[in-house]
C-alpha cells in the first residue's frame, strides 16, 4: 500500500513539475499575465477541468511558479557562498551569481522581481524562499559590518534597501533593454562585478 502511495505521489509532483513548466512556455509567449490555463491544459493534452486537481486558480500556478522560481534563486546565492569566509567578497560572488540565475530564468524573474500580474497576492509559504533570500544577504553585510569592510548603516533597513535596489536595478535593466544579451554581454549585467565595491564606497568603514 506504501509503495502505491508512494507512486501516486511521485506521479502527482511530476506532473505538477510538467503543469509549471508549461506554465512558463506559455509565459515566454504570451507575456507573464498572459498565462491562460486553457492553453496550458491543451499543450498537456488534457481537459481544463483537469488541471484543477493540482492548481486551483491561474493565481495558484502563478504561486508555485514564484515559489520554485525563489527556490532556485536561493539555492544559486548559496552554492555561490559554499567554502568562502562571509563578507564583502562572498557578497560579491553571491550578487553574480544571481544575476547570472536571472539571465537564466528571464520569464521566471519578471514574476520574482517584477509585478506583471495584477490582482496576484502571493502564499506566505511561497513568499518564505524571498525571506531566505533576503536573510541571506543581509548576514553577508552584517558579517562585512564586523570584518571592518562596511560601515554599520549597512546592514540597517536602509543599507539592505539598497543593496537589493542596486542589483534589482542593474537585472531589470538588462531584461527591459537587451534581453537577449549573455552575462557577460550585457551592458548592464556586465556591471555587477562592481556592485560590491560600489556598496563599500557608499558606506565605507568607519
Amino acid at each position: 500500500m506504501a509503495d502505491i502511495s508512494d507512486r501516486r505521489a511521485r506521479r502527482r509532483a511530476e506532473t505538477i513539475a510538467e503543469i509549471l513548466d508549461i506554465a512558463l512556455d506559455v509565459m515566454a509567449e504570451e507575456g507573464v499575465a498572459g498565462l491562460s490555463l486553457a492553453a496550458v491544459a491543451r499543450r498537456l493534452g488534457v481537459r481544463p477541468p483537469s488541471l484543477y486537481k493540482y492548481f486551483a486558480s491561474r493565481h495558484a500556478v502563478y504561486d508555485a511558479l514564484f515559489r520554485r522560481g525563489q527556490e532556485g534563486y536561493l539555492d544559486a546565492v548559496r552554492q555561490a557562498a559554499g567554502g568562502r569566509e562571509p563578507g564583502l567578497a562572498t557578497m560579491g560572488a553571491c550578487l553574480e551569481a544571481g544575476a547570472r540565475w536571472i539571465m537564466a530564468n528571464q520569464v521566471t524573474a519578471q514574476l520574482l522581481f517584477w509585478r506583471p500580474v495584477p490582482g496576484f497576492q502571493l502564499s506566505p509559504e511561497a513568499y518564505a524562499p524571498a525571506l531566505a533570500v533576503h536573510e541571506h544577504f543581509a548576514a553577508l553585510i552584517r558579517a562585512a559590518v564586523e570584518r571592518g569592510e562596511l560601515h554599520p548603516d549597512a546592514a540597517g533597513e536602509d543599507g539592505l534597501a539598497l543593496a537589493a535596489a542596486l542589483i534589482a536595478g542593474l537585472v531589470s535593466q538588462q531584461l527591459a533593454n537587451e534581453p537577449g544579451a549573455t552575462y557577460e554581454e550585457g551592458r548592464f549585467t556586465r556591471q555587477v562585478p562592481r556592485l560590491s565595491a560600489m556598496f563599500a564606497a557608499i558606506y565605507p568603514p568607519p
